[in-house]
């Protein structure tokens, strides 16, 4: 495996890199000898090993496919990975549609956005899940015990604070703040980078954040308290995120594509199992601090496509104004 660092701009680049041509060129699954994995056992051959790139985050969301590589799973399916390293879901994906990656990984919502602009996006599996528990979630929105915010209605009116706009974040606090009784039209959203969300609720920049770990753990340390649980109010078996291609490359390379599935579900199911190796495997592509990642929540990484949620998270997604239009699900993943 070979790792590399980037630095992508996120919305900016989509408007030219989004409209390219779905599938890249004829050979951009670097396949040598012109075959990818056909091993009746699922595995390949030493001769067919297949190149492929996959945009990922540095965060603990992508530990199983870092661990899918330290166990040898992409090497036991054919497929040599590279792994690239975004700032954002949202540049991942003009990075794969445009072909110069073959896989990339980015909140579902995202995806699903994608789709209603009519970009041949195809999800193959999942990344990553809730936990579905109040207090044990790797997300969660953030304020000071002076706020005066204990529940979802009380962020009515109030400033939050998300890393970006039209992300899943956005809609899941939205739509507790309506389920609360509160008027989620009164929220005002403000865009601050993760990294500086902590302080920014600290010093009363913003009145919330909504964070991920292990800025959750941060914001706690810097005396903030977790007022709601978005995910888990949304759906306790909330897809977060996971790893998509395209329509083109999918259709010109299901081999391919069936074996990194296999491998990245292998890693999915380990992680789940092997918390430790988790947080082992976490402080490999991340600059976290040992003390950090000992204490942050994890996800859960294990888990199905399951249709109807998912329609569900579509149809939510296009009642808060996230995506462009209506999307039907099961146009958009892999084998349904």
């Amino acid at each position: 495996m070979r790792t590399r660092f980037i630095a992508r701009s996120t919305i900016a680049v989509v408007a030219g890199a989004l409209l390219l041509a779905a599938c890249g060129s004829d050979d951009a699954d670097g396949t040598s000898d012109g075959a990818g994995p056909d091993d009746p056992e699922g595995g390949a051959s030493d001769a067919e090993t297949t190149a492929v790139t996959v945009g990922v985050l540095p965060i603990v969301d992508v530990a199983p496919i870092y661990l899918a590589e330290d166990l040898g799973y992409f090497d036991e399916e054919g497929l040599d990975v590279t792994l690239e390293q975004g700032q954002g879901g949202a540049a991942l994906i003009p990075a794969v549609i445009s072909g110069e990656y073959e896989f990339g990984f980015s909140n579902f919502t995202s995806q699903v956005n994608a789709v209603s602009q009519n970009l041949p996006l195809l999800s193959v599996t999942p990344g990553v899940f809730t936990t579905g528990e109040t207090g044990n979630d790797a997300a969660g929105v953030v304020a000071m015990p002076d706020s005066g915010i204990e529940r979802a209605a009380d962020l009515e009116g109030r400033t939050i604070a998300t890393n970006t706009l039209a992300n899943n974040f956005v809609m899941t606090v939205n739509n507790a703040v309506e389920e609360d009784g509160g008027d989620p039209d009164t929220v005002e959203w403000v865009e601050i980078a993760w990294p500086d969300m902590p302080a920014a609720v600290a010093n009363g920049q913003v009145d919330a954040g909504v964070v991920v770990e292990p800025f959750v753990t941060q914001a706690e340390d810097a005396g903030a308290e977790v007022v709601l649980w978005h995910w888990v109010e949304t759906d306790p078996n909330f897809l977060v995120a996971g790893y998509f291609t395209t329509d083109g490359y999918a259709e010109q390379n299901p081999d391919v594509v069936e074996a990194f599935v296999r491998a990245v579900d292998r890693g999915r199911e380990y992680a789940d199992e092997n918390p430790d190796e988790v947080r082992r495997i976490t402080g490999t592509y991340t600059e976290l601090s040992d003390d950090l990642i000992e204490r942050i929540r994890l996800p859960r990484y294990s888990g199905a496509f399951v249709l109807d949620e998912l329609q569900e998270q579509a149809d939510l997604a296009e009642q808060h104004g996230i995506t462009a239009g209506h999307v039907d699900v099961a146009d958009m993943l892999l084998n349904q």
